[in-house]
């Protein structure tokens, strides 16, 4: 008696483990979730009818007790005129305009050429001094 079980027992492809990954579902359900979020997007956003404050360019009087922090294009700051030569001597003096009562507001004017860095270390020690009205001077659009 016996038993045909065929010419590849043991030696059949089927068994193979298909080692790819088929990404047609995926990219389906991707360009539904698109389509979808295309269609909602513009609904959402347009929907709620909102009265948005309007922007008023208001010019700021200098007092004279503000203390202006000034940072050139090559980074180098200035308390009034007066060259500072480091952020941390920089918070140790304004550490006493924060002891004032009332704190005196500080403007902080950085050149448009100049690296964030500066401007960022000059932020750093204001906030370190404990000073809480800390404002930016720009040039007014025309």
């Amino acid at each position: 008696m016996a038993m045909n079980l065929g010419p590849t027992l043991g030696t059949s492809d089927d068994d193979e483990v298909i080692g790819t990954i088929n990404t047609t579902p995926l990219v389906d359900v991707m360009l539904v979730l698109l389509i979808i979020f295309l269609i909602t997007i513009p609904v959402v956003t347009t929907s709620i009818k909102v009265d948005l404050p309007k922007e008023q360019n208001v010019v700021r009087e200098a007092k004279p007790e503000t203390v202006v922090i000034s940072v050139n294009r090559a980074g180098q700051i200035y308390l009034y005129d007066s060259l500072i030569q480091n952020p941390v001597d920089l918070q140790t003096r304004l550490q006493k305009f924060a002891a004032m009562k009332p704190q005196p507001d500080v403007q902080i004017r950085g050149d448009a050429q100049s690296v964030f860095e500066s401007v960022g270390r000059v932020m750093y020690a204001v906030q370190r001094a404990g000073i809480t009205q800390v404002g930016f001077i720009t040039d007014p659009t025309p």
